[in-house]
């Protein structure tokens, strides 16, 4: 069975930091790109960062730009999104998406997609 599997998320006050995780289970990684995605209630999933199956190319929303790093591990089948100086506007769920190659805009087009991570940024 294919799958994605994030995790990572929780609650956080503002300036806190997560690690986000995004584990696949049944195929490998090396021939995805693997993308972050934000939901907030009532608004459409957008993209917040995304990474090329090589590594080589990376793309961030410019709302999160110096805060977040997208990063991959292929020998751990594993993509990780490091969330620093986090504020409330970036709660919402976080899903991950693959598909092969690259997410040329780093738009929700995704073949696979995880169930999501809850994060919560408030005091």
């Amino acid at each position: 069975q294919l799958q994605l599997v994030e995790s990572g998320g929780g609650l956080v006050q503002p300036g806190g930091s997560l690690r986000l995780s995004c584990a696949a289970s049944g195929f490998s990684l090396d021939n995805y790109g693997i993308g972050w995605f934000h939901q907030a209630p009532g608004k459409p999933r957008e993209g917040v960062s995304c990474i090329d199956s090589s590594g080589g190319t990376t793309k961030y929303i410019d709302s999160v730009k110096g805060r977040f790093t997208i990063s991959r591990d292929n020998a751990k089948n594993t993509v990780y999104l490091q969330m620093n100086s986090l504020k409330p506007e970036d709660s919402g769920v976080y899903y991950c998406g693959a598909r092969l190659k690259i997410f040329k805009f780093c738009t929700p087009t995704a073949a696979y997609w995880g169930q999501g991570a809850q994060v919560t940024v408030s005091s």
